[in-house]
């Protein structure tokens, strides 16, 4: 069986449409939906653009991925669009938190609403997360300083892009920069931009497009895979004392 057939009849099970009801929604006949769904033919291209438009899912997701495991909540929205979200669970229905190594970061771009991406990657359980869907990404550079080179960001899932606190550190997902981990700030009276600072002040802060952000995950814990020796633990002490005290002194000059 072809993914479009099985998909055709999930997702009208998803919607609770007999068949019927399906095809008045389509304006297409109930043989034709039959037919599609048995297999005794296939949808053209100007079928298959019905069907995305009605479910607003991209086309090649409903040509490519067995979507039959999906929930109704399995999909999110992404710009106008709707992708598939894929989210593991271990023998015990617990949900798994999918580690992206370092070496598959360039391809999560363009694998982070695939499943048969996402499914190959390794998966741990950390029961002491709060509620939520979460992944653990890669940590490269010393950008966010005093988190170091190689450790792991685990971060949950933020579904509305609204919800961002502001000063709050972030995994970023973007069209044209891939992953990057920022503290994010709101500008005033701008909803189409945010800004992205690095803790390590030597990096300067941008901006990017609300439009081009394909995902965010906020910060819940970090696991640190190198030991830090006591000349780190000073140095990065003496930093963020240094970056608390120009907090406070920026908010007296304000006074």
């Amino acid at each position: 069986m072809k993914p479009i057939q099985a998909n055709i009849k999930h997702l009208r099970a998803l919607k609770k449409l007999s068949q019927e009801r399906f095809a008045d929604e389509l304006n297409w006949t109930r043989s034709v939906v039959g037919s599609y769904e048995e297999g005794r033919s296939e949808p053209p291209i100007d079928r298959l653009v019905d069907l995305s438009n009605y479910f607003n899912i991209p086309i090649d997701i409903l040509v490519k991925n067995d979507l039959r495991k999906a929930k109704d909540i399995s999909f999110i929205e992404v710009g106008n669009k709707r992708v598939l979200f894929p989210v593991t669970v271990n023998e015990d229905n617990e949900d798994l938190i999918e580690i992206i190594p370092a070496k598959a970061t360039a391809g999560y771009l363009s694998g982070y609403d695939d499943p048969e991406y996402i499914e190959q990657l390794q998966k741990i359980k950390l029961p002491f997360l709060p509620t939520g869907t979460h992944r653990a990404f890669p940590i490269k550079g010393d950008s966010m300083l005093p988190v170091k080179d190689g450790a792991f960001i685990v971060a949950k899932f933020m579904e509305d892009i609204n919800d961002v606190k502001n000063g709050r550190t972030y995994i970023i997902l973007t069209k044209d920069d891939g992953l990057v981990y920022k503290r994010i700030y709101i500008p005033e009276k701008d909803t189409k931009n945010m800004l992205l600072s690095s803790d390590n002040k030597s990096y300067q802060p941008y901006i990017i497009a609300r439009e081009n952000i394909l995902e965010i995950w906020e910060f819940t814990c970090c696991i640190n895979t190198q030991e830090y020796d006591e000349k780190e633990l000073k140095l990065s002490s003496i930093m963020m004392l240094f970056q608390e005290l120009k907090v406070e002194l920026e908010a007296v000059k304000r006074m």
